[in-house]
């Protein structure tokens, strides 16, 4: 990948190492640059990190942090674009972070690029959110209101690289 498309995964307290460790092979494969564990998310060396990621949490580049709003901050100030992926557009309808929410196919993405993931349950804080540039949803035609997050991370990594 070229600087031009260079693209960070932000994980925020992602509780399931199975999913970290399919974060860790899909970025892998859409060549992201480097993942970055904030919060309490899981982190190698771990089993089930090893079991999903298949190697790939050995050659692609992480770093963690606790403060997952204070690495956004750094990245936004190094010129990185920031966009949190969400569940639905309607996560926080009352909140001005949602009003600029957009479905991830019409969005045009600007690089360098962090795509930043929520917890599995909870999504991303409203502390993270304000601190985004952009906020992007995977419309959902079923019941269901959610992706499991790696798969979500799966779809969106290529939709937003493939520009």
């Amino acid at each position: 990948m070229n600087i031009k498309k260079e693209v960070l995964v932000v994980c925020h307290n992602i509780r399931s190492a199975f999913n970290v460790g399919s974060i860790f092979r899909t970025a892998d494969g859409a060549g992201v640059t480097k993942i970055i564990l904030g919060g309490y998310s899981a982190h190698p060396p771990h089993p089930k990190i090893t079991k999903t990621a298949l190697g790939a949490e050995k050659t692609l580049p992480y770093e963690r942090s606790w403060l997952t709003w204070k690495v956004i901050e750094n990245l936004k100030e190094k010129g990185y674009y920031i966009v949190a992926l969400e569940k639905t557009k309607e996560v926080y309808p009352e909140s001005p972070e949602a009003k600029g929410t957009k479905n991830i196919f019409n969005f045009k993405p600007k690089f360098p690029l962090v795509l930043v993931l929520g917890n599995e349950v909870r999504g991303l804080s409203r502390e993270i959110l304000k601190r985004c540039d952009e906020i992007v949803f995977i419309p959902m035609r079923g019941r269901k209101e959610s992706l499991n997050v790696s798969v979500a991370f799966g779809i969106a990594i290529y939709q937003l690289t493939n520009h």
